[in-house]
């Protein structure tokens, strides 16, 4: 199953963490701004040249750091048909360089309409008996709150491409508990009945680590909660935002592995991709920056996990 596959990239750097493309322009050194603008004008096509440019150097300087990335599919959208074509290239570039690439998606529809993002985003879409991949990424983050209808295309699809998802059940961000702290009729909270819920519909489908294919997206910014999920959720593998810029620490997340460090991995974004505004100079630095940074959470959370 794929989170074998990530587990194994996990081992292998000895780093459980994984770092976010959150393609802004103004996380862009300004050199690069100025460069694609001047050949391809200010507005989309220029701001979608720099966009690239950054990405490909961040991979360049992270791919023997980190084992995966996570763009987030909404700064590709918000420039349009480019900004998507130039994300399916950034999805491409990752793997090219052996990263696990995680779509940060965040879908949420059910039926038949759950079947076309599952096609277009893992297993690819069938036209005249064949299939034809688009972003084809190694996972997907879901929207799982309307029910395990919203959940199974992507776990149908997901099968025969070893590949899985994410699902969200106790977010980072402050408004999370409006909804997933409230009291269900038998005394669990919404997100305990969501993270029992996506483990259920995913058992059997355990791989060599002993994590189903569906996943489970928990906020470092929780800490008590992902202890309390961890402990309900033996066989879920945890995606941890809110690390670094939101607050979550090292000593937090450590709540998110098993006893041999397995089973989590820990999300960056502008604590990596904007280092390079912390060390005074003009962003040509981006790339040492960026892999300083990622070095720095590495160890940072080596503090607290051992991964076997």
């Amino acid at each position: 199953m794929s989170f074998d596959v990530l587990q194994e990239k996990i081992r292998e750097k000895k780093n459980p963490t994984v770092a976010g493309l959150d393609a802004r322009i103004e996380y862009v050194p300004e050199y690069i701004r100025k460069e694609a603008f001047e050949k391809y004008g200010v507005g989309l096509k220029g701001a979608v040249e720099a966009l690239w440019q950054f990405n490909v150097g961040l991979i360049d300087a992270l791919c023997d750091i980190v084992p995966a990335v996570k763009p987030q599919s909404a700064y590709y959208e918000n420039l349009g048909w480019q900004g998507m074509e130039m994300l399916e290239r950034t999805i491409r570039y990752a793997k090219e360089k052996g990263l696990f690439v995680i779509a940060d998606i965040k879908r949420g529809d059910i039926g038949s309409t759950a079947t076309a993002y599952a096609e277009g985003w893992l297993s690819g879409a069938p036209i005249e008996g064949q299939v034809f991949k688009s972003f084809d990424a190694d996972c997907v983050t879901l929207n799982g709150y309307m029910g395990s209808d919203s959940i199974k295309p992507f776990l149908e699809a997901a099968k025969g491409e070893d590949k899985c998802a994410f699902v969200l059940v106790k977010t980072s961000n402050p408004g999370s508990g409006e909804l997933q702290d409230v009291k269900a009729a038998d005394g669990r909270t919404i997100y305990e009945v969501m993270g029992e819920l996506n483990e259920q519909i995913a058992a059997g489908t355990e791989g060599k680590y002993g994590f189903t294919m569906a996943g489970a997206v928990t906020g470092a910014t929780y800490p008590q909660q992902i202890q309390d999920l961890r402990s309900r959720l033996p066989h879920t593998f945890f995606l941890v935002p809110g690390y670094g810029a939101q607050g979550g620490t090292a000593a937090d997340v450590k709540y998110a592995f098993n006893e041999k460090g397995h089973g989590a991995i820990v999300n960056s974004s502008r604590g990596i991709m904007c280092a390079w505004k912390k060390t005074g100079g003009d962003g040509h630095d981006f790339k040492e920056a960026a892999r300083n940074a990622a070095i720095a959470m590495r160890d940072d959370i080596a503090q607290f996990v051992t991964v076997e």
